[in-house]
């Protein structure tokens, strides 16, 4: 049985205040809960309108605060741009203020201005995200002292207040190197919505190769892919969702702002056309439909629904609570039960 949540980036839709548009995810999450989804993932970006949330661990902790049953998960908070600890101990006390529910993922991000804003570096982005991870990793595994040495960190022995529980971090990953990295420390990917299944596949390979490898047992851990999901039974539905998502893209992606040479601009209308043709877009059968063939094709059972995209609110409600009735039935049981 899978189990799916809702995947939420908080962007800025034309005509939009930032602020209204952190009010609609909390308004999102809580309608998601209402309809029977099992959780509530939240994005984290910095200086752009693509989503208006810099902090997904702030942003979960409000959203924990507003709901009552499902899980609240960060998809993702940015490690290159934090210290570990920190970010450990946030998570720490998420976890100690709403046991089981809380749900930590993270990733490199990207050679972003973020680095140097936050007084990191391309350096500890490209090389440094390993330590990083496993440093987090470390502080949040239940030890109750932690001592580091490394190129990027140097932490003396303290006391870990509030202690971790183990539960395990989601890594986002896009290649086979942070794919290989997380199996290696036994830790569940956290799979996009921007390439196909095959290529997830091909990161679960390498992934569950070096999991059994390090002495990990694969079936332990939960995967979860990240899907657009938009129940449109009318045509002009999924033509203003193919406007409204270019829109949101071209603006919001095209400010972001690299510290590297970048390639040449992407197509975002053909970005989305691609993503409405592969992903989970149309009548509430081909919805279901998709969902259950990407998750028999990858195995992966826990499904991240992004239901944003036509920026209106009325309409992102009425496809969360249509995905809800869609999904229960689907299941043809009550929702999943939190994770361990």
């Amino acid at each position: 049985m899978s189990a799916h949540d809702l995947f939420l980036l908080g962007g800025v839709f034309p005509g939009v205040a930032p602020a209204a548009a952190l009010r609609r995810v909390v308004s999102y999450a809580r309608q998601a809960e209402a309809a029977g989804l099992d959780g509530v993932w939240t994005a984290e970006h910095h200086f752009i309108e693509y989503g208006a949330s810099p902090s997904a661990t702030l942003m979960a902790a409000h959203l924990l605060a507003a709901t009552e049953r499902i899980q609240i998960g960060t998809a993702v908070a940015v490690l290159s741009n934090r210290h570990p600890v920190a970010l450990g101990e946030e998570a720490a006390t998420l976890d100690a203020l709403a046991p089981g529910r809380f749900r930590l993922g993270v990733g490199r991000g990207g050679p972003w201005i973020d680095l140097d804003v936050f007084g990191s570096s391309l350096d500890r982005y490209e090389r440094g995200f390993e330590e990083g991870l496993g440093l987090l990793t470390r502080w949040l595994s239940g030890d109750a002292e932690v001592a580091h040495a490394g190129e990027f960190f140097d932490v003396l022995p303290v006391r870990v207040m509030p202690p971790g529980t183990g539960r395990p971090v989601w890594v986002a990953a896009t290649g086979e190197g942070t794919a290989r990295l997380a199996g290696r420390l036994g830790l569940p990917l956290l799979l996009g919505m921007h390439a196909p299944d095959e290529d997830h596949v091909a990161l679960l390979t390498a992934w569950r190769r070096e999991a059994e490898a390090a002495g990990f047992d694969p079936e332990a851990a939960e995967h979860v892919s990240t899907h657009l999901a938009h129940v449109a039974d009318r045509p002009e539905t999924v033509r203003l969702l193919r406007s409204s998502l270019t829109e949101l893209l071209t603006r919001g992606v095209g400010q972001y702002v690299s510290l590297k040479p970048r390639r040449g601009a992407r197509d975002h209308l053909a970005y989305v056309d691609w993503m409405i043709e592969r992903h989970a877009v149309g009548p509430a059968g081909h919805v279901a439909e998709r969902l259950a063939a990407s998750a028999e094709a990858t195995g992966v059972r826990r499904q991240l629904l992004m239901v944003e995209g036509a920026g209106d609110p009325e309409a992102v409600g009425d496809n969360i609570a249509a995905l809800g009735a869609l999904l229960t039935d689907t299941a043809g049981t009550a929702p999943a039960a939190a994770m361990s």
